[in-house]
């Protein structure tokens, strides 16, 4: 984000911006679980794609466990290990 951004109230800030901000606060403090609800949602595919290169890392180099909810395919397929819901029931894992 530009400098004039940092100073601007959340509601002030684009949805990706928003989002991007969330993944920094949600980083800060290294967590050792990750609970990521649409964390690309907002996002380019461009950011979405560095969003899930850096997440992946994080599971390798810090044993940290992401546990996301998507609807993007793209994600999923990228996941070590998926759970597929339909109408709130487990069809696969």
């Amino acid at each position: 984000m530009t400098d004039d951004k940092f100073l601007r109230k959340p509601t002030r800030l684009s949805g990706g911006e928003q989002q991007r901000v969330a993944i920094a606060r949600a980083l800060a403090n290294n967590p050792k679980l990750i609970l990521a609800d649409e964390p690309t949602g907002n996002l380019d595919s461009a950011t979405g794609q560095i969003v899930i290169n850096l997440l992946k890392s994080l599971a390798k180099t810090e044993n940290t466990t992401i546990l996301a909810v998507t609807h993007d395919n793209g994600v999923a397929d990228q996941a070590e290990r998926t759970f597929r819901l339909k109408d709130g029931r487990l069809v696969s894992s």
